[in-house]
């Protein structure tokens, strides 16, 4: 598995996470990106005993891109108060198989999170008595470019639910992602992942007090991806 280092100093370190691998431990007690953080800092920084890493975000395991975590207790607890306060700016890109209609615009909604399906849906209300616990979830899009079938947008997260980009892109705009068959692609893909991809988290480094803007390649080895690799400039 190839992991790629985006960012680092003495209190955070971004990774660019291969679709597939977990951001963090499950059931599967498969070896997740945090994992793999640990080690790369024991050893090019001969740490004796174990390293202390904080999960500042996650991404569902078939998505790919830009993850953080931090180093320190007081860089985890800055972050968590910058993604708490949506101080974050976070861009994904998505291919889909679908153009929305219209091309750029914004959505929103009511997302609840069934936990025992592990799938989220739109509700009509927040407070529905089906339905307690549903957040409103909202997020901006734009067209970025079409190859053949293959669309690609662009997408802005100004909250952060779970599978918020799947369901909103798949309910709302009728546009699901490729490869998610959860949410209603028809195509799936040899791998099992989808093609969702964190593209760059930007906000202010909480320790440091400077704008830090962190991209994060798209999968260099699908095919795919590669048809927008020429996009990769924006």
């Amino acid at each position: 598995m190839n992991f790629q280092v985006l960012y680092e100093d003495n209190h955070l370190i971004a990774i660019n996470k291969p679709a597939g691998v977990l951001s963090q431990g499950d059931a599967t007690g498969d070896n997740t990106v945090m994992d793999w953080a640990k080690s790369y800092i024991k050893h090019r920084y001969d740490k004796p005993g174990e390293v202390y890493l904080g999960q500042v975000h996650r991404l569902d395991r078939p998505v790919s891109g830009v993850i953080l975590f931090a180093r320190t207790s007081k860089a985890l607890t800055r972050m968590n108060e910058l993604f708490k306060n949506r101080k974050i700016t976070k861009t994904y890109w998505a291919i889909t198989t679908d153009q929305p209609n219209p091309i750029e615009g914004e959505l929103k909604g009511y997302i609840y999170k069934d936990t025992d399906k592990n799938r989220s849906k739109i509700v009509p209300k927040a407070d529905s008595n089906r339905h307690k616990g549903a957040k409103l979830a909202k997020l901006s899009y734009k067209l970025l470019g079409r190859i053949g079938t293959n669309v690609l947008l662009s997408i802005k997260l100004d909250t952060g639910r779970p599978h918020q980009i799947r369901v909103q892109l798949a309910d709302q705009l009728k546009t699901p992602i490729r490869g998610d068959i959860k949410y209603g692609s028809r195509l799936r893909n040899e791998d099992t992942n989808i093609n969702l991809h964190a593209r760059s988290l930007e906000f202010l480094h909480p320790v440091k007090k400077e704008q830090v803007k962190i991209t994060a390649q798209v999968p260099r080895e699908d095919q795919i991806w590669g048809l927008f690799h020429e996009m990769e400039e924006w």
